[in-house]
């Protein structure tokens, strides 16, 4: 009776939670985001410190403010490049849906699935109702809304690495008992290790993943290839829906840019071989097991964040499910869910 009546509090904990989150993900969403910098900035200074010869010698502070200046950079490029490409993109949106129309059009010829009559009603109905003019301008609205806001996730960011200096002060004063301190603090800092590892890693793989595929479509000749490489290179912090958008949007460009059949096909092979070599060989080498987290908890951490938070909850589910599994296996209630959230069952 006793376990049953906890199991309903839990539920109704959970719902309450959820719903609360939902709710305030306004509030919730730049503050959580801005604690993801903070760990990737500390995580991004760890990383430095494993240079060899330059690491050791750097100063703590000058790790951090390297770190900052490469995370702005990131986020000031990817506003750039918004603004800059925004005219030319709505300039070029009727000619490009004419090309997709042709493309189309082609595709159901050579295949002999329509008539010509019958595809003028589809294209009557289907394409009819289609402007990308209104698309392109709609999309370049959202990236722009996602600078502005970036711009708060750094003031949130910011306060928080000042806050850092205190917490140390803080912590030790949440309990008169050592024991329990020293058990928060052995939380907080696996926490903080695991997690600033794994971001600071993974941007460092995004920005790689990011150059790879700007040099194949800028040899391709694809328009705003630096654009779409920034947008793979972010898409890439969402796991397994990432790397197949990250390859999806450009090819859609490349559909309506080129005509020959030949050089989609080996644009869509090229961009997925960097992908898949960089997502299965080289990062697994670099970042190991750093989080230990079982594929399917991802995937379902994935769909609940993202139906809670939209995108930035698809960004922030992998860290998220990271600390819940981390919180969880220091309770001896909770540290079965911890085992079964973990990828080998080893925590």
């Amino acid at each position: 009776m006793e376990r049953l009546r906890a199991l309903v509090y839990g539920c109704l904990l959970l719902l309450i939670v959820g719903w609360v989150l939902y709710v305030g993900k306004t509030i919730f969403v730049p503050a959580v985001l801005g604690a993801v910098i903070v760990y990737s900035v500390v995580g991004l200074a760890h990383v430095q410190l494993r240079l060899p010869v330059l690491g050791p010698v750097l100063p703590l502070q000058l790790r951090y403010l390297l770190s900052i200046a490469l995370i702005g950079l990131v986020g000031f490029l990817f506003a750039y490049l918004v603004m800059e490409n925004k005219e030319r993109a709505l300039a070029l949106a009727p000619q490009y849906q004419q090309s997709l129309l042709a493309a189309i059009q082609r595709i159901a010829v050579h295949f002999g699935f329509e008539t010509e009559p019958t595809w003028a009603t589809l294209r009557q109905d289907l394409f009819g109702q289609i402007n990308l003019q209104r698309l392109f301008a709609s999309l370049l609205a959202s990236a722009g809304s996602i600078a502005v806001t970036f711009v708060v996730v750094l003031l949130y960011a910011t306060f928080l690495l000042l806050e850092r200096r205190t917490f140390e002060t803080k912590l030790a004063n949440l309990s008169d008992d050592p024991a329990r301190v020293a058990r928060i603090r052995q939380v907080i800092v696996a926490i903080n290790r695991r997690i600033g590892s794994y971001l600071a890693l993974k941007t460092l793989m995004c920005l790689l993943l990011g150059m790879a595929s700007y040099v194949v479509m800028w040899l391709f000749g694809l328009e705003f290839a630096a654009l779409w490489a920034v947008l793979a290179g972010f898409l890439n912090f969402i796991p397994y829906v990432g790397s197949v958008l990250g390859v999806a949007l450009p090819m859609l460009m490349t559909i309506v840019q080129f005509e020959d059949l030949g050089v989609v096909l080996t644009m869509l092979l090229t961009l997925s071989a960097v992908q898949f070599a960089i997502g299965n060989f080289l990062e697994p080498y670099v970042m190991g097991s750093s989080l230990n987290l079982s594929p399917f908890a991802i995937l379902v951490s994935l769909a609940v964040w993202s139906e809670l938070w939209g995108v930035p909850g698809a960004f922030l589910a992998v860290p998220i499910m990271a600390i819940v599994t981390i919180v969880f296996s220091e309770f001896p209630g909770t540290r079965p869910i911890a085992v079964l959230l973990s990828k080998n069952g080893r925590l």
